[in-house]
Protein backbone atom coordinates (compact mmCIF):
# COMPACT_ATOMS: atom_id res chain seq x y z
CA UNK A 1 0.00 0.00 0.00
CA UNK A 2 1.48 3.41 -0.91
CA UNK A 3 2.69 5.66 1.87
CA UNK A 4 0.41 8.36 3.24
CA UNK A 5 0.52 11.54 1.19
CA UNK A 6 1.19 14.51 3.50
CA UNK A 7 -2.00 16.48 4.23
CA UNK A 8 -4.06 14.28 1.89
CA UNK A 9 -5.85 12.87 4.96
CA UNK A 10 -5.11 15.23 7.89
CA UNK A 11 -6.92 12.98 10.34
CA UNK A 12 -5.00 9.91 9.17
CA UNK A 13 -1.71 10.84 10.79
CA UNK A 14 -2.93 12.89 13.72
CA UNK A 15 -5.65 10.51 14.87
CA UNK A 16 -2.87 8.00 15.33
CA UNK A 17 -1.17 9.88 18.12
CA UNK A 18 -3.53 12.33 19.81
CA UNK A 19 -6.91 12.34 21.47
CA UNK A 20 -9.38 14.89 20.17
CA UNK A 21 -9.51 16.71 23.48
CA UNK A 22 -5.79 17.59 23.29
CA UNK A 23 -5.33 18.57 19.64
CA UNK A 24 -8.51 20.05 18.17
CA UNK A 25 -7.78 23.60 19.31
CA UNK A 26 -4.18 23.33 18.11
CA UNK A 27 -5.34 22.09 14.72
CA UNK A 28 -7.70 25.06 14.38
CA UNK A 29 -4.78 27.42 14.90
CA UNK A 30 -3.06 25.78 11.95
CA UNK A 31 -6.06 26.41 9.71
CA UNK A 32 -6.64 22.68 9.20
CA UNK A 33 -9.84 20.69 9.46
CA UNK A 34 -9.72 17.52 11.52
CA UNK A 35 -12.27 14.73 11.13
CA UNK A 36 -12.25 12.13 13.90
CA UNK A 37 -13.29 8.52 13.90
CA UNK A 38 -16.57 7.60 15.56
CA UNK A 39 -16.57 7.79 19.34
CA UNK A 40 -17.60 4.81 21.44
CA UNK A 41 -20.54 5.22 23.78
CA UNK A 42 -19.52 5.15 27.42
CA UNK A 43 -15.87 5.98 26.78
CA UNK A 44 -14.10 9.08 25.53
CA UNK A 45 -12.17 7.17 22.90
CA UNK A 46 -12.26 7.34 19.13
CA UNK A 47 -12.92 4.12 17.22
CA UNK A 48 -11.72 3.44 13.68
CA UNK A 49 -12.80 1.07 10.93
CA UNK A 50 -10.35 -1.42 9.48
CA UNK A 51 -10.01 0.78 6.39
CA UNK A 52 -9.12 3.80 8.50
CA UNK A 53 -6.60 1.78 10.50
CA UNK A 54 -5.06 0.47 7.28
CA UNK A 55 -4.48 4.09 6.21
CA UNK A 56 -3.23 5.17 9.62
CA UNK A 57 -0.69 2.35 9.88
CA UNK A 58 0.09 1.97 6.17
CA UNK A 59 -0.84 -1.71 6.16
CA UNK A 60 -3.14 -3.89 4.08
CA UNK A 61 -6.55 -4.74 5.67
CA UNK A 62 -6.01 -8.37 4.64
CA UNK A 63 -2.89 -8.42 6.81
CA UNK A 64 -4.80 -6.99 9.77
CA UNK A 65 -7.44 -9.70 9.44
CA UNK A 66 -4.73 -12.38 9.31
CA UNK A 67 -3.08 -10.99 12.43
CA UNK A 68 -6.42 -11.29 14.20
CA UNK A 69 -7.74 -14.61 12.90
CA UNK A 70 -4.62 -16.67 12.29
CA UNK A 71 -2.21 -15.35 14.90
CA UNK A 72 -4.48 -13.91 17.62
CA UNK A 73 -2.51 -10.66 17.75
CA UNK A 74 -5.50 -8.31 17.70
CA UNK A 75 -8.88 -8.19 19.46
CA UNK A 76 -10.93 -5.43 17.82
CA UNK A 77 -14.41 -4.52 18.95
CA UNK A 78 -17.40 -5.28 16.72
CA UNK A 79 -20.38 -3.23 15.62
CA UNK A 80 -23.88 -4.72 15.71
CA UNK A 81 -23.33 -5.53 12.04
CA UNK A 82 -20.11 -7.41 12.77
CA UNK A 83 -17.68 -4.80 11.44
CA UNK A 84 -14.35 -4.39 13.21
CA UNK A 85 -13.62 -1.24 15.21
CA UNK A 86 -10.18 -0.40 16.59
CA UNK A 87 -9.25 2.04 19.34
CA UNK A 88 -6.02 3.94 20.02
CA UNK A 89 -4.57 1.07 22.07
CA UNK A 90 -5.15 -1.28 19.13
CA UNK A 91 -3.32 1.13 16.84
CA UNK A 92 -0.37 1.27 19.25
CA UNK A 93 -0.30 -2.53 19.26
CA UNK A 94 -0.36 -2.67 15.45
CA UNK A 95 2.59 -0.26 15.39
CA UNK A 96 4.44 -2.51 17.82
CA UNK A 97 3.69 -5.61 15.72
CA UNK A 98 4.92 -3.85 12.57
CA UNK A 99 8.09 -2.81 14.35
CA UNK A 100 8.93 -6.39 15.36
CA UNK A 101 8.20 -7.73 11.86
CA UNK A 102 10.22 -4.93 10.22
CA UNK A 103 13.12 -5.97 12.44
CA UNK A 104 13.04 -9.52 11.13
CA UNK A 105 10.83 -11.35 13.65
CA UNK A 106 8.53 -13.96 12.10
CA UNK A 107 4.88 -13.04 12.59
CA UNK A 108 4.19 -16.32 14.38
CA UNK A 109 6.74 -15.40 17.06
CA UNK A 110 5.58 -11.83 17.64
CA UNK A 111 2.86 -12.57 20.19
CA UNK A 112 5.29 -13.60 22.92
CA UNK A 113 7.23 -10.35 22.44
CA UNK A 114 4.31 -7.93 22.72
CA UNK A 115 3.68 -5.78 25.76
CA UNK A 116 1.29 -7.40 28.24
CA UNK A 117 0.47 -4.54 30.59
CA UNK A 118 -2.82 -4.54 32.44
CA UNK A 119 -5.42 -1.94 31.32
CA UNK A 120 -4.70 0.41 34.24
CA UNK A 121 -0.99 0.44 33.43
CA UNK A 122 -1.70 1.01 29.74
CA UNK A 123 -3.95 3.95 30.64
CA UNK A 124 -1.30 5.44 32.92
CA UNK A 125 1.33 5.42 30.21
CA UNK A 126 -1.11 6.62 27.58
CA UNK A 127 -1.81 9.65 29.78
CA UNK A 128 1.93 10.20 30.19
CA UNK A 129 2.34 10.13 26.42
CA UNK A 130 -0.42 12.72 26.02
CA UNK A 131 1.23 14.95 28.63
CA UNK A 132 4.53 14.74 26.78
CA UNK A 133 2.77 15.41 23.49
CA UNK A 134 1.13 18.56 24.87
CA UNK A 135 4.51 19.81 26.05
CA UNK A 136 5.94 19.22 22.58
CA UNK A 137 3.05 21.09 20.97
CA UNK A 138 3.52 24.02 23.35
CA UNK A 139 7.13 24.30 22.20
CA UNK A 140 8.42 25.36 25.63
CA UNK A 141 11.75 23.56 25.70
CA UNK A 142 12.52 24.56 29.27
CA UNK A 143 9.31 22.97 30.58
CA UNK A 144 9.86 19.95 28.32
CA UNK A 145 13.38 19.39 29.67
CA UNK A 146 12.20 19.79 33.26
CA UNK A 147 9.38 17.28 32.79
CA UNK A 148 11.64 14.65 31.22
CA UNK A 149 14.19 15.17 33.99
CA UNK A 150 11.44 14.64 36.57
CA UNK A 151 10.37 11.38 34.90
CA UNK A 152 13.99 10.27 34.88
CA UNK A 153 14.08 10.65 38.66
CA UNK A 154 10.83 8.73 39.14
CA UNK A 155 11.32 5.78 36.77
CA UNK A 156 14.19 3.58 35.50
CA UNK A 157 15.42 4.27 31.98
CA UNK A 158 14.15 0.91 30.70
CA UNK A 159 10.62 1.63 31.93
CA UNK A 160 10.47 5.11 30.40
CA UNK A 161 11.91 3.95 27.10
CA UNK A 162 9.59 0.96 26.81
CA UNK A 163 6.34 2.60 27.88
CA UNK A 164 6.76 6.28 27.07
CA UNK A 165 9.45 7.27 24.60
CA UNK A 166 9.35 4.40 22.09
CA UNK A 167 5.53 4.34 21.78
CA UNK A 168 5.29 8.11 21.34
CA UNK A 169 8.18 8.20 18.87
CA UNK A 170 6.42 5.53 16.80
CA UNK A 171 3.28 7.64 16.76
CA UNK A 172 5.25 10.66 15.55
CA UNK A 173 7.10 8.79 12.79
CA UNK A 174 4.85 9.84 9.92
CA UNK A 175 5.27 11.54 6.54
CA UNK A 176 3.82 14.79 7.85
CA UNK A 177 5.93 17.89 8.36
CA UNK A 178 4.44 18.88 11.71
CA UNK A 179 4.91 15.40 13.15
CA UNK A 180 8.49 15.28 11.94
CA UNK A 181 9.14 18.60 13.66
CA UNK A 182 7.69 17.33 16.95
CA UNK A 183 9.75 14.13 16.69
CA UNK A 184 12.90 16.12 15.99
CA UNK A 185 12.22 18.32 19.02
CA UNK A 186 11.67 15.29 21.24
CA UNK A 187 14.79 13.53 19.98
CA UNK A 188 16.93 16.62 20.52
CA UNK A 189 15.78 17.05 24.12
CA UNK A 190 16.18 13.33 24.83
CA UNK A 191 19.72 13.21 23.45
CA UNK A 192 20.72 16.29 25.46
CA UNK A 193 19.26 14.79 28.65
CA UNK A 194 20.87 11.39 28.07
CA UNK A 195 24.25 13.01 27.34
CA UNK A 196 24.11 14.58 30.82
CA UNK A 197 23.23 11.19 32.33
CA UNK A 198 26.16 9.54 30.55
CA UNK A 199 28.55 12.24 31.76
CA UNK A 200 27.29 11.81 35.32
CA UNK A 201 27.76 8.04 35.12
CA UNK A 202 31.44 8.58 34.28
CA UNK A 203 31.96 9.63 37.90
CA UNK A 204 30.65 6.31 39.21
CA UNK A 205 32.33 2.92 39.45
CA UNK A 206 31.72 0.77 36.39
CA UNK A 207 33.13 -0.77 33.23
CA UNK A 208 33.93 1.40 30.20
CA UNK A 209 32.37 0.66 26.81
CA UNK A 210 31.56 2.20 23.45
CA UNK A 211 27.98 2.07 22.14
CA UNK A 212 27.92 1.45 18.38
CA UNK A 213 25.08 1.20 15.88
CA UNK A 214 25.41 -1.46 13.20
CA UNK A 215 23.31 -0.98 10.09
CA UNK A 216 20.49 0.91 11.82
CA UNK A 217 18.80 4.16 10.81
CA UNK A 218 17.27 5.40 14.07
CA UNK A 219 20.31 6.93 15.77
CA UNK A 220 18.23 8.24 18.68
CA UNK A 221 17.80 4.62 19.77
CA UNK A 222 21.59 4.47 20.22
CA UNK A 223 21.30 7.10 22.92
CA UNK A 224 18.30 5.43 24.52
CA UNK A 225 20.15 2.10 24.66
CA UNK A 226 23.25 3.85 26.00
CA UNK A 227 21.11 5.30 28.81
CA UNK A 228 19.91 1.82 29.74
CA UNK A 229 23.50 0.56 29.67
CA UNK A 230 24.61 3.22 32.17
CA UNK A 231 21.90 2.09 34.59
CA UNK A 232 23.21 -1.45 34.18
CA UNK A 233 26.63 -0.39 35.45
CA UNK A 234 28.42 0.67 32.26
CA UNK A 235 30.27 3.94 31.67
CA UNK A 236 29.74 4.55 27.99
CA UNK A 237 30.54 6.78 25.07
CA UNK A 238 28.37 6.80 21.94
CA UNK A 239 29.54 6.50 18.33
CA UNK A 240 26.80 8.76 16.99
CA UNK A 241 26.67 7.50 13.39
CA UNK A 242 25.63 3.95 12.61
CA UNK A 243 28.14 1.80 10.71
CA UNK A 244 27.05 -0.06 7.59
CA UNK A 245 30.07 -2.37 7.90
CA UNK A 246 31.27 -3.23 11.40
CA UNK A 247 34.93 -4.08 12.08
CA UNK A 248 35.79 -4.58 15.76
CA UNK A 249 39.54 -4.47 15.06
CA UNK A 250 39.13 -0.71 14.47
CA UNK A 251 38.32 -0.30 18.16
CA UNK A 252 41.17 -2.29 19.65
CA UNK A 253 41.07 -2.54 23.43
CA UNK A 254 37.51 -1.27 23.80
CA UNK A 255 34.43 -3.16 24.93
CA UNK A 256 31.76 -2.68 22.26
CA UNK A 257 28.03 -2.62 23.00
CA UNK A 258 26.34 -2.96 19.62
CA UNK A 259 22.79 -1.92 18.72
CA UNK A 260 21.52 -3.81 15.65
CA UNK A 261 17.84 -2.93 15.99
CA UNK A 262 15.21 -4.76 18.02
CA UNK A 263 16.40 -8.13 16.74
CA UNK A 264 19.91 -8.68 15.31
CA UNK A 265 19.97 -10.67 12.09
CA UNK A 266 21.26 -14.24 12.14
CA UNK A 267 24.44 -13.16 10.35
CA UNK A 268 25.05 -10.36 12.86
CA UNK A 269 24.60 -12.75 15.77
CA UNK A 270 26.95 -15.27 14.17
CA UNK A 271 29.63 -12.65 13.51
CA UNK A 272 29.49 -11.29 17.06
CA UNK A 273 29.86 -14.81 18.42
CA UNK A 274 32.88 -15.40 16.18
CA UNK A 275 34.45 -12.09 17.20
CA UNK A 276 34.10 -12.95 20.89
CA UNK A 277 35.71 -16.32 20.21
CA UNK A 278 38.64 -14.41 18.71
CA UNK A 279 38.96 -12.26 21.81
CA UNK A 280 36.98 -9.17 20.83
CA UNK A 281 34.59 -8.01 23.61
CA UNK A 282 31.56 -7.39 21.38
CA UNK A 283 28.07 -7.64 22.87
CA UNK A 284 24.61 -7.02 21.50
CA UNK A 285 22.42 -4.39 23.16
CA UNK A 286 18.77 -5.17 23.72
CA UNK A 287 16.74 -7.59 25.85
CA UNK A 288 19.74 -9.85 26.47
CA UNK A 289 22.41 -7.18 26.79
CA UNK A 290 25.37 -7.94 29.08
Amino acid sequence: MPGITPFAEPNACFALFVQKTTISSWFSKQGLQLSWGRVSQGANMALYTIGEVALLCDINPVTLRAWQRRYGLLKPQRTDGGHRLFNDADIDRIREIKSWIDNGVQVGKVKSLLSHDDPDTQLLWREQQETLLRLLQAGNLQRLRAWIKEQGRDYPAQTLITHLFIPLRRRLQCQQTTLQALLSMLDGVLINYIAVCLASAKNKHGKDALVVGWNVHDTTRLWLEAWIATQNGWRVDVLVHSLAQFRPELFDGQTLLVWCGEVPSASQQQLMTEWREHGYPVYSLGPEEP
